[in-house]
């Protein structure tokens, strides 16, 4: 992967976990390079509105030469007009992606992209597991003990962006932009009515979180480990019910 914002690079890999891929990320060409050395990709996925874009996909291509193949790729593009899509199949790209995205539609084209070219049947594999919670990403699921709740598209999103940063603050700013888009003229509140529908699906008390704690003043962090008790009301032993 190349993309300038490590957000958006862990988004990525958390996602791409649904297709068994291993991941290896860069920012810069200059990286890109030291990891193609020692490591050929079967599919990259590159933003199209980095820098090193166009010197990268030449890389790809020149790399494979010998063996009559280019390494895929799937671009990525803050610029959804046709102007950038067509520049960005003039360079080469299997398939473009406009940003925001959504987790199951990168999961889809990437996995398209990869049977296309290496004709193997590469599955999805619905579900992975974010410390004790289970998402399947096909249905919006989450499971959890004995509950089975469904989420949004906006919601699957945020627990996608919130949980590939697990354990680190993402701030409201960088969640409208990951989600929503920077182009998104947004209400003042729109995230924080968002994560509260979120929350509230996962029962998640924002006093005593369980799942997703409020870090005041700069946004909110995915706790990666956590228990379950509460979760279908249970007491917890020698404790209050949970609220």
């Amino acid at each position: 992967m190349l993309h300038d914002r490590q957000l958006v690079l862990d988004l990525i890999e958390l996602t791409l976990n649904h297709g068994l891929f291993v991941v290896r990320s860069a920012s810069s060409l200059d990286a890109a390079k030291v990891i193609l050395d020692e490591w050929h990709p079967d599919m990259a996925v590159i933003d199209m509105d980095h820098d090193d874009s166009t010197a990268l996909l030449a890389r790809l291509g020149a790399s494979d030469r010998l063996k009559r193949r280019a390494t895929p790729a799937l671009g990525l593009t803050r610029r959804g007009d046709l102007p950038t899509k067509l520049r960005a199949f003039d360079l080469g790209v299997d398939d473009i992606l406009t940003m925001p995205f959504s987790p199951e539609e990168l999961l889809a084209r990437a996995i398209v992209i990869t049977r296309r070219a290496t004709g193997d049947d590469l599955p999805i594999v619905p579900r992975i597991r974010l410390g004790e919670v289970e998402i399947d990403i096909l249905t919006r699921e989450v499971r959890a003990g004995k509950s089975i709740i469904h989420l949004s598209g906006i919601e699957q999103s945020l627990l996608y962006l919130l949980a590939s940063r697990a354990g680190q603050v993402v701030s409201r700013d960088d969640i409208l932009d990951a989600v929503w888009g920077v182009d998104f003229v947004a209400e003042s509140n729109i995230v924080d009515r968002h994560i509260r529908s979120l929350r509230i699906k996962l029962q998640n008390d924002y006093r005593h979180p369980r799942f997703i704690a409020t870090v005041p003043g700069q946004g909110y962090r995915f706790i990666p480990m956590f228990s379950n008790v509460g979760w279908n009301g249970e007491k917890a032993p020698g404790g209050p019910a949970p609220d």
